[in-house]
């Protein structure tokens, strides 16, 4: 039998030793706020007649012009399978997110044919941006989601007209899927080439790209799953890593693959806590092109449960592991995406609940409490 004392000792032993599993199972939220440059709202629900303003895009051009595109969800918040009236449009800064242009409209199609979830990628050989969006006839082709995009050649001060790319990167099988473009941003890889990820809800996500610049459009018949939105980048090994959005689980899912997205190796983050939300990945520096050192960026909801909590976090392995983070926004915070200003500077375009579009910028040396500053080698 044991005594009252060792009754006490062997009760605080197991207690401690509970709160140790659960804090090694449960990563903390990450707490201390990231010192901002700023924060503006740049898209207000309840103005410019649209009820709600959702689903953020930034990119910075090649001549250092940031833009942020956005849904004007005009008579109510709901998605784009449920609504009439969607538009997609942007605001660009020159000067690194200080001031903005007024609000113009990338694409209208009037009552009837909304579209909705824009994307962004910029082709550095060409200085071309491409805006993706997901597109649907409510008239005649109701719940039939279409995949389309445009091409600015200006930086985005004006867009060309659309092209309907479903039929290059989606099977005719899919014809009625619940299927569309990951909004936010993907990439171009150092060949060239332009990658980003296409949901299908059934059979799973798919990388697409182009070969040409943007002339045609190829499908990796290659299915990753468990994947809802996602994130695509390139390592400094040239292998492929996708940062995906899974519901249900508390935390985000990431795959690997060696061989151009042919096949994949899949297993969950448990350190990046998330509520099953899009997020954001971004190459900050890499040592091919003469920095320092490898830097990568990770931006979401930290969270296990609720759109909450806005973190941003570095990674000097590849992705291999994350910094515990700097907090954003501690309150609603939903859909994020980051970019590298001009100036060296940090952006991030967010949802602060789904009362407005946000604007956020702030230094790599706030993010690492001055440990870390841009340098080339």
């Amino acid at each position: 039998m044991f005594s009252n004392a060792s009754k006490r000792g062997w009760l605080f032993f197991v207690l401690a030793a509970c709160v140790m599993v659960a804090s090694m199972a449960t990563p903390a939220r990450a707490q201390e706020r990231i010192k901002l440059l700023q924060a503006d709202d740049l898209f207000v629900s309840g103005t410019h007649d649209t009820h709600t303003f959702r689903i953020p895009a930034l990119i910075t051009a090649v001549n250092g012009d940031l833009i942020a595109t956005c849904d004007a969800r005009r008579a109510h918040a709901k998605d784009l399978i449920w609504a009439r009236d969607i538009d997609i449009v942007y605001r660009r800064s020159t000067d690194n997110g200080q001031t903005w242009s007024d609000m113009q409209v990338l694409r209208d199609n009037g009552d009837g044919r909304p579209v909705s979830d824009s994307s962004l990628i910029l082709d550095r050989a060409t200085g071309e941006l491409f805006c993706f969006y997901n597109y649907m006839d409510q008239n005649d082709a109701p719940k039939e989601f279409r995949l389309h995009v445009q091409r600015s050649k200006d930086h985005g001060v004006t867009w060309g007209e659309p092209v309907d790319i479903t039929d290059q990167i989606a099977k005719p099988q899919w014809k009625m899927d619940v299927k569309f473009i990951t909004s936010g941003r993907g990439i171009q890889r150092r060949n060239g080439d332009l990658l980003h990820t296409l949901v299908n809800l059934e059979h799973g996500l798919r990388l697409f790209g182009s070969h040409d610049h943007g002339a045609t459009w190829f499908v990796i018949d290659s299915p990753v799953t468990p994947a809802d939105e996602s994130k695509v980048i390139e390592l400094s090994d040239d292998s492929l890593m996708i940062n995906a959005r899974v519901n249900g689980k508390g935390k985000r899912w990431v795959h690997r693959s060696s061989d151009d997205g042919k096949t994949w190796t899949s297993a969950p983050d448990d350190t990046l806590v998330d509520p099953g939300c899009n997020g954001s990945i971004l190459r900050y520096t890499s040592k091919a092109n003469g920095d320092d050192k490898d830097r990568l960026l990770f931006c979401n909801a930290n969270s296990a449960k609720g759109r909450t909590n806005l973190t941003v976090r570095i990674s000097y392995d590849e992705g291999k592991t994350w910094s515990a983070g700097k907090v954003i926004d501690p309150g609603p915070a939903a859909y994020s995406s980051l970019t590298i200003c001009k100036d060296g500077t940090i952006g991030v375009l967010y949802e602060p609940g789904y009362k407005a579009i946000r604007f956020a910028r702030f230094t790599l040396e706030a993010l690492t409490d001055e440990k870390d500053t841009l340098s080339k080698r």
